[in-house]
């Protein structure tokens, strides 16, 4: 397994450096340190994880990198984040091409991820199957407590997983918390309980109806509501988002269309949790936002919804900060396929 990753590695390398090469000129270029039908064998790897792609066929062939493959190529945030802030090369400002040109033919998760997933579906829907709408709204509850509560901790909300649900069941708030940690706890829920009345509010995907509920999560909250008018920050990267409220608009209109376009519910699901927290469209709640509205679109197709429950919050920010900074999924695709694991075999 090992020298398979290395010569996969070594061709990528090669392909960095050389476009528009034959399967012969890649064998020679990287020192044949395999055999050639190994090195055939690999190409055709890479092609289908969507990090190279061909021109032209037969003996005349041509390979290179796919406009993809940033977005694809495997990253570990142990390693990046290695460098300090101002060591990392990195994409600094808002990639206007991603949305509208990179990710419309991209091919998210491999045959093996999506067979995975579509497996662990089955068994929710197995699992469901039987169950009357009052049971599955219990079990629903459940996932909306940890949902809830680990979506706000990721935020910086200090309430515990018991506090939060002694706060979400019995409406008790938790000794030495804020006012705005409790309400954006009962917000969440109340986000929650929309959507769950109302599988089928974010399809098709519009503006108007993610500020909707955005306005439901930052209810109560000093967080101004609709499109922001000025610029933010991001702790911890140096990419900025866009400043433009027509830009902004702009963006978010060609995110909806991407979504929208999509035939595969998980990349409609995965790509909602990133973009939006990419454009970061409001001053406050931006990932917030994402993770109930990719719960929506789940939902509204019958696919399992995802609590985020096992999730390491650093982790999580060190995954959306890949994404900010060089527009690689990859460690969020891992977070989102773990998660969803856990959903399955959790609830219901």
């Amino acid at each position: 397994m090992a020298e398979s990753k290395d010569l996969k590695q070594l061709v990528l390398e090669y392909l960095m450096q050389n476009t528009l090469v034959s399967s012969k000129e890649i064998h020679i270029g990287i020192g044949e340190k395999a055999g050639y039908a190994t090195v055939k064998r690999t190409l055709q790897v890479l092609i289908s994880e969507g990090l190279i792609c061909t021109l032209g066929n037969g003996k005349g062939t041509k390979y290179q990198l796919s406009p993809a493959y940033f977005v694809l190529v495997p990253i570990h945030t142990s390693e990046y984040f290695l460098q300090e802030i101002d060591e990392r090369r990195i994409r600094s400002d808002f990639n206007l091409n991603l949305i509208d040109q990179v990710l419309p033919t991209t091919i998210l998760f491999t045959e093996k991820e999506i067979e995975q997933l579509n497996g662990l579906q089955a068994i929710f829907k197995n699992n469901t199957s039987d169950l009357s709408v009052e049971e599955f709204n219990r079990e629903f509850e459940r996932l909306a407590i940890d949902l809830s509560w680990k979506s706000s901790q990721i935020e910086g909300n200090t309430y515990s997983l018991l506090e939060t649900e002694q706060l979400l069941r019995e409406k008790q708030t938790a000794s030495g918390k804020t006012k705005d940690e409790a309400t954006m706890l009962l917000n969440h829920k109340d986000a929650l309980d929309f959507i769950l009345s109302n599988k089928d509010y974010m399809n098709p995907l519009t503006i108007s109806r993610i500020e909707d509920l955005h306005s439901i999560l930052i209810k109560e909250l000093p967080v101004g509501r609709n499109i922001r008018k000025r610029r933010v920050g991001i702790s911890g990267t140096n990419y900025k988002p866009i400043d433009n409220e027509f830009q902004i608009r702009e963006a978010l209109q060609s995110m909806c269309n991407l979504v929208n376009d999509k035939s595969n519910v998980f990349e409609k699901a995965l790509l909602v949790l990133v973009l939006i927290s990419y454009i970061q469209p409001f001053e406050d709640g931006n990932k917030r936002t994402a993770r109930i509205i990719s719960n929506a679109i789940l939902m509204n197709e019958g696919y399992c919804p995802i609590s985020f429950r096992t999730v390491d919050s650093i982790e999580y920010k060190k995954a959306m900060l890949v994404f900010y900074e060089q527009n690689n999924i990859t460690p969020f695709k891992g977070i989102f396929i773990n998660q969803f694991e856990f959903a399955v075999k959790t609830y219901f």
